[in-house]
């Protein structure tokens, strides 16, 4: 037997935000249209390049040895896009049982703590990441599957891990503006 569903409005990622609950989006120095359009753009190119190998594979019996190479390229580069909107946004993962109990100061205190080991985790792998890509460039590394440079690959790692940090500093920042109450303390200009 299954219980009976719980009452009261149900979230999904479909359903709009109800009223009583505050919107994803807070204001952010750089906007977060850059994700959100990244992420339209890769998904477009994903779909095409599917949708192509698909009809190429229907009429002719072989695919473009090409595009499961950039596939996966596009697969993981969204992932990192997502990424930055999620840190932008918040809404990374978390154990909500310690980060939305005790007081709004503590509650402050662990998302700045965890802002600053987000950021701290993606810088030093920006940082370790650019010797991977002079390694690719240095040795003439080549992808396996069609022959590119693999740099042409690896130079987004150092690009999207630092726009990662930089966002988790933002949300730092931002943290921080935030008064014990959870609302954003204005400050007057003087």
């Amino acid at each position: 037997m299954s219980s009976p569903p719980e009452s009261g409005p149900t979230l999904d990622a479909a359903s709009p935000l109800p009223p009583q609950i505050e919107a994803a989006d807070e204001p952010a120095r750089v906007p977060l249209a850059i994700e959100d359009w990244a992420t339209v753009v890769i998904m477009a190119l994903l779909a095409c390049i599917t949708f192509g190998n698909v009809l190429v594979r229907y009429f002719t019996d072989s695919s473009f040895a090409w595009t499961e190479e950039f596939s996966v390229f596009l697969m993981i580069l969204l992932a990192m896009v997502a990424g930055s909107a999620a840190v932008a946004r918040d809404r990374h993962i978390r154990i909500e049982y310690f980060s939305e109990s005790g007081s709004m100061a503590r509650r402050k205190r662990l998302a700045q703590v965890g802002a600053v080991m987000v950021a701290a985790l993606f810088f030093l792998m920006a940082a370790l990441s650019v010797r991977l890509v002079w390694d690719d460039i240095k040795f003439e590394e080549t992808s396996p599957g069609i022959g590119v440079p693999q740099w042409w690959y690896t130079i987004w790692l150092p690009i999207v891990s630092t726009a990662i940090g930089l966002r988790a500093v933002g949300l730092f920042i931002r943290r921080g503006r935030r008064d014990d109450t959870g609302s954003v303390e204005h400050r007057d200009a003087e």
